[in-house]
């Protein structure tokens, strides 16, 4: 049993626990440890988890959920919050998406491996404490540096698992999403390689909730999103019986897409966006355009049908074969019992 089961097993416990999760050391002695935040409720009730960082470029979720966990207080709670910061502290340090040592994405790499490469180890020490603790998990995540992007939330369906989608989606709304993206594991969709080694999918497979909440762009701190996080936190702690939260409304339904893909650049230029991120556009709508250092038109990008703009390049310097939009091409309107 690790120091945070302990912790939130210990009947006589409340209040706050602080630590680290050991994954090994490094050659000059260094630990290599995953900071953690554990706050036991006076009453008993359910673990919501918090993990604030997969991919070492990704912010936002960890300055809201640091300001979520100073908010709660134990004396109120039935239940418990457990908040990782990060899981990837190599890549954290070089605010780079994957650890250097060995260059694997972490979020592919999840139940991990004990005697594996270090992210490997990584994921094994993170997952060894969430089995059997968690009852919710949210995974906070961003679009990388270069784009803009309203906040959003993706999920996966386990064949398996006792979780249903709509559990996930009625918690999903508790952040009033732009759009709720329901991803393939097959590896056929947007992005190649081992998706089912995803922290949420892995939960799903031991019957624990999870999904994942994207907050913007990387390496960067951007307040409206920030804010979002933080009231869906409470929100979400709130339907799970640990807080009380303020009272809303929560929406009548959310729009999920069930298609989505990149529009890519043919030719390298000088690109300028024409939309915002976030939008809603209809065919034949014009994302930007491209030109070379000549200042001669090189491609306009109008889409061959409606779609919603998920992410949006930022950094007007684009190469062959790097992208310009993170699109929906099909969605609905799920609505929520």
């Amino acid at each position: 049993m690790g120091d945070i089961q302990q912790f939130l097993n210990n009947g006589a416990a409340r209040g706050k626990q602080t630590g680290y999760i050991s994954a090994g050391s490094m050659a000059s002695g260094m630990p290599i440890g995953l900071p953690y935040i554990a706050v036991r409720g006076r009453h008993p009730g359910k673990t919501l988890w918090l993990h604030g960082q997969v991919h070492g470029d990704e912010i936002n979720g960890i300055v809201a959920a640091l300001n979520f966990m100073e908010s709660l207080d134990p004396d109120a709670m039935h239940g418990n919050v457990v908040f990782t910061p990060t899981g990837n502290p190599h890549a954290l340090d070089l605010r780079k998406k994957r650890n250097p040592y060995d260059d694997l994405d972490l979020d592919q790499c999840y139940p991990g491996n004990a005697n594996g490469l270090i992210s490997e180890r990584l994921a094994h020490a993170l997952f060894k404490e969430i089995e059997g603790t968690a009852d919710f998990l949210v995974n906070l995540h961003t679009m990388n540096p270069l784009f803009d992007s309203k906040a959003y939330a993706v999920y996966k369906v386990h064949p398996q698992s006792s979780v249903t989608e709509d559990d996930l989606l009625k918690a999903i709304a508790l952040f009033e999403p732009n759009v709720a993206c329901r991803m393939r594991v097959e590896g056929t969709g947007e992005l190649p390689g081992n998706i089912a080694g995803g922290l949420d999918y892995q939960c799903l497979a031991k019957n624990i909730p999870a999904f994942m909440l994207e907050l913007g762009g990387g390496s960067r701190y951007e307040p409206v999103n920030v804010d979002l996080a933080e009231r869906g936190f409470a929100r979400l702690a709130d339907h799970l019986g640990i807080v009380d939260a303020i009272p809303w409304q929560r929406p009548a339904s959310v729009r999920r897409v069930t298609r989505r893909g990149w529009v890519t650049f043919a030719h390298g230029g000088i690109f300028v966006p024409e939309v915002e991120a976030g939008a809603t556009l209809k065919s034949g709508a014009v994302l930007g355009r491209t030109r070379n250092l000549l200042g001669e038109p090189l491609e306009t990008f109008s889409i061959a049908q409606d779609g919603i703009v998920i992410g949006l390049r930022r950094d007007p310097v684009a190469h062959t074969g790097e992208r310009v939009a993170f699109m929906a091409w099909e969605w609905d309107e799920y609505k929520l019992s």
